[in-house]
């Protein structure tokens, strides 16, 4: 390394002299340098950029040129980077091992050897009768080599008979080793070949090479057939495929029982296919009913007149039109056969072949058995049955009407004439109580006709009464008080609903309070009574008047409807006889006396205070509470 350093320095210095020597200076000395230590020009293409060495080179790294070189040849640097093409192929090596400059204008620093060329190393390698075609053929010489096209259609466009109709992917069916060599895979395509079709050449369906628009359809190909003597003229659509296959046109694999909803058994397995399909298939649509193909045998004479519907078969058999025995399953007719009807002839209740006439109802053919004369209507089945016209015990259910039998009212025990009187009154008959026991009412009705609500049907006697429904409930010693005590008859109603009317003996006040004995009374104990005269009258008791007996103040009977009798609430109305003033100081004795005593009389203002509960009264603005 030394050494090589010296030898650069020697030539250095020799350059530097012979500079020095020739007198040159400043920006042409440097110049001058720089064309002293290039080692020659470079190629015509370099030309441009030989006096700026900064476009290929970079002081002190020479790995550098390699990337200088990819941003200049940018298609080059391109390949390289992502391996692609011939530079991105081989080996990763500077670019100066191939591509050596500073040999002249006219040097060659590219030198390819087309005949012995790899062309896989490129981008399109060449197979079959491409490894023979010259490189003028694809690579023109105005163009770069990687410049020629790749796709098929480029170069063989005068060989595109499908006139562009197949688009320029050529190689979906044409190979390297030759052009007419196809190798289509028609499985791919939206028509697969099957049977015969694979034997068939491509010209019998592409006519003049033309593919896309090619028929995909039976008829597009078939149409010949259907139009001949044997064909169905168009008359069974374009569906080809539903009765014929692949393998043979004829016979037709076509089963009926299979691939329709309507399988074909007995006379119709013998008919033809245009005695049902008369009109065009697929268009006019063939009708599965037996009617659509038996209308004139049941428009006929003997037929229902389009009566009974379109449902033929359940009557008819397709062994026969005219065989019906016993096809005809009656249970699932609106009206099943039970009892005595099974063994009835068809025609005694089917007048006609129209059998939709028949009646439904009992009364269409039992109107003459019918001894309600209509008053019961036309359900006779509710009580009458199938086995016997005049077999009805058990059959009617009572609970279904308004009134259901329960009890002493069960029909084992009471006869249906107890309250029907005979075969036309079954109906409408009365449902309230007194309709039957207006002789057991004891109340001659004064309480109404809703017996149900005391008695039951168990037994007349009532087991226990509500007493809370009434207008008088029964509380405290009234609960265990006996009827008779306040009901004297059997008129309920009749009974007092005051205190009075009972507790006459027990009023010691001698009607001195009125009748409102529960004023003070109540009905846990007539011994039990209290009156709160603070909050139920005017007057407040305070003092001496919380001892006083009521009748000390009250003395006058109490008018009719009052507990008492008024009182005057002044101190006069009941101490006049105490005012030894004789009204002299008016009638506010309050101001002076007080309430525990009469004879206390109260100081005079600031002499003393007011006993403990005047304060009280004074506040209130009470009777004897006020001040002077």
């Amino acid at each position: 390394m030394a050494g090589r350093w010296r030898t650069w320095g020697l030539r250095l210095a020799t350059a530097l002299a012979f500079v020095l020597s020739c007198g040159l200076g400043g920006g042409a000395a440097a110049q001058g340098i720089e064309s002293v230590l290039r080692p020659g020009e470079v190629i015509e293409g370099h030309a441009k950029v030989e006096d700026d060495c900064g476009q290929c080179h970079v002081k002190f790294d020479r790995n550098a040129q390699d990337r200088l070189c990819a941003d200049c040849h940018k298609d080059v640097g391109r390949d390289v980077r992502e391996r692609t093409g011939f530079h991105g192929r081989q080996k990763p090596q500077a670019c100066r091992n191939c591509h050596t400059d500073h040999k002249g204008r006219g040097a060659r620093i590219v030198m390819f050897d087309e005949r012995n060329f790899d062309h896989t190393q490129s981008d399109y390698a060449l197979r079959g009768r491409h490894e023979k075609v010259e490189c003028r053929k694809c690579h023109e010489p105005a163009k770069r080599w990687r410049e020629a096209p790749h796709d098929c259609n480029a170069c063989h466009r005068k060989d595109d008979t499908h006139k562009g109709s197949l688009g320029t992917k050529c190689a979906d069916c044409h190979t390297e080793n030759s052009w007419k060599e196809a190798r289509f895979d028609h499985e791919k395509t939206r028509f697969a070949l099957t049977g015969k079709h694979v034997d068939a050449k491509c010209a019998d369906c592409h006519k003049d090479s033309r593919y896309k628009e090619t028929p995909r359809t039976c008829i597009g190909c078939h149409r010949k057939e259907d139009d001949g003597a044997k064909g169905h003229k168009g008359r069974f659509g374009i569906k080809c495929e539903s009765c014929h296959g692949t393998k043979a046109w004829k016979p037709s694999t076509f089963n009926h029982d299979q691939d329709t909803k309507y399988p074909l058994r007995f006379a119709h397995g013998k008919a033809k296919c245009g005695d049902c399909h008369t009109g065009i298939l697929f268009k006019d649509k063939t009708g599965s009913a037996c009617i659509d193909c038996h209308r004139k045998d049941d428009d006929g004479a003997k037929g229902h007149k389009g009566s009974l519907g379109r449902d033929c078969g359940s009557c008819h058999t397709e062994r026969g039109w005219k065989e019906t025995g016993g096809r005809f399953d009656h249970a699932k007719s609106r009206f099943p056969l039970l009892g005595a009807h099974r063994d009835t002839e068809c025609k005694a209740c089917h007048k006609s072949t129209n059998y939709k006439e028949a009646p439904r109802d009992c009364v269409g053919c039992h109107r003459k058995d019918d001894k309600h004369e209509g008053n019961l209507g036309t359900q006779c089945a509710d009580c009458h049955n199938e086995r016997k016209w005049s077999e009805t015990a058990g059959r009617f259910d009572h609970d279904k009407t308004k009134f259901k039998l329960r009890n002493a009212h069960a029909a084992k025990t009471v006869k249906c004439d107890a309250c029907h009187v005979n075969l036309r009154s079954f109906r409408n008959t009365a449902t309230d109580c007194l309709a039957c026991h207006k002789k057991d009412d004891k109340h001659q009705g004064q309480l109404g006709p809703k017996c149900e609500q005391c008695h039951g049907d168990r037994d007349w006697k009532v087991p226990a009464f509500d007493h809370r429904v009434t207008r008088f409930p029964l509380l405290g010693r009234h609960v265990a008080v006996k009827c008779g005590d306040c009901h004297a008859t059997p008129r309920y109603r009749d009974a007092a609903r005051d205190c009075w009317s009972c507790h006459k003996k027990d009023d010691k006040h001698k009607l001195a309070y009125g009748t409102a004995c529960e004023s003070c009374h109540n009905a846990r104990g007539w011994g039990l009574w209290d009156f709160d005269h603070d909050r139920r009258s005017s007057f407040a008791l305070d003092g001496a008047h919380r001892k006083t007996a009521c009748a000390a103040c009250h003395t006058r009977p109490a008018p009719a409807g009052k507990a008492i009798a008024e009182v005057g609430t002044s101190c006069l109305a009941c101490h006049r006889k105490d005012d030894t003033h004789d009204g002299g100081f008016g009638s506010r004795c309050e101001q002076c006396h007080y309430t525990d005593r009469w004879k206390r009389v109260r100081p005079r203002p600031g002499a003393d205070a007011a006993p403990p509960h005047m304060p009280q009264r004074l506040a209130l603005g009470l009777p004897g509470g006020s001040r002077p």
